[in-house]
């Protein structure tokens, strides 16, 4: 995926920054940043620098991440890394991470660095069977258990099997469970709720026509139609957008042009949002059939990026 240059990703920091606010300020619990995938492909740096005194800590995917967005340096917080390349506790001391182990192999090797050990709670991956999770910490020691829960159930089965373990530090709760009080435990870990509706990603019309029959590759019709310079290329795919403020949809998508439906009025040079000003992400995911957050990040991928100065 690359991105245009016709196309404009607008990327609110205020907006992001009164997200994590509202979070710290209704979860009575530390607040740990999801900032994997370069922030949802917002940028980590720059998020990570803006809400750094408002979390405890930061969530990787990889351990390389919380290295290349230098977030212990920036903050001075710590970060929990799912993966790593290393098992030498040595790798992550001086960065601050804490490896995520599963096996008490990986918790053994890792001690040093203060591992935190994943749960299995129903996705089958990265995550260590509750048969296990009594008998690795005994042998190392482990306080810091989170899990991957996606449904309250889950969560209260984690609670359940956790909930003797003395001096744990638990966390569960990401974006789909944060209204939830009974899964906060001791921290929260949001992704998505920290950046949605912060993007507005727009280009604009190169082409508008009246249609005369069947157009495009698929032969579609509509009564007009005009082009953006915006294609799966750069992670477009039909959906719904706004042109001049009205609700219109991306009828079909090329390599690096897509076909828009239009009104009467909408011309050559008109605004065509594909995100923002009312137009969601879950918006998006729905017609995307995908999750929010994928939607997020593959348009947050469409365009350079602009950043608005904190208000």
């Amino acid at each position: 995926m690359s991105p245009s240059l016709h196309v404009r990703v607008r990327i609110n920091l205020s907006h992001i920054r009164r997200n994590a606010e509202m979070i710290a300020q209704s979860v009575p619990v530390p607040l740990i940043a999801v900032v994997k995938a370069d922030a949802y492909g917002l940028g980590a740096k720059r998020v990570a620098a803006l809400i750094g005194d408002r979390v405890d800590a930061f969530y990787v995917f990889d351990a390389a991440e919380a290295v290349e967005y230098d977030l212990y340096r920036i903050t001075g917080k710590r970060s929990i890394a799912l993966l790593g390349d290393s098992n030498d506790a040595a790798d992550y001391l001086p960065h601050r991470i804490h490896p995520t182990v599963w096996t008490l192999e990986q918790a053994n090797l890792l001690k040093r660095a203060q591992p935190a050990l994943s749960v299995d709670c129903g996705q089958q991956r990265f995550g260590c069977a509750f048969d296990d999770l009594a008998e690795i910490i005994r042998q190392t020691g482990i306080t810091e258990i989170f899990t991957h829960a996606t449904t309250p159930a889950q969560a209260k089965h984690f609670a359940e099997q956790t909930c003797g373990v003395s001096n744990s530090f638990r966390h569960a709760a990401g974006t789909a469970l944060l209204m939830d009080p009974a899964t906060w435990f001791d921290a929260v870990r949001p992704g998505l709720a920290l950046y949605q509706g912060a993007t507005r990603i727009s280009t604009a019309l190169i082409e508008a026509r009246e249609s005369h029959g069947p157009a495009g590759y698929t032969g579609f019709t509509t009564a007009r139609h005009g082009v953006i310079r915006c294609g799966y290329s750069n992670g477009l795919r039909p959906g719904p957008c706004l042109v001049n403020q009205t609700a219109r949809r991306i009828i079909e998508v090329g390599m690096q042009s897509a076909f828009v439906e239009l009104g009467p009025l909408d011309r050559i040079g008109d605004e065509v949002i594909l995100l923002g000003d009312g137009l969601t992400e879950r918006d998006i995911a729905t017609a995307w059939q995908c999750t929010p957050q994928e939607a997020l990040l593959r348009l947050s991928g469409a365009g350079i990026r602009e950043y608005h100065p904190i208000v």
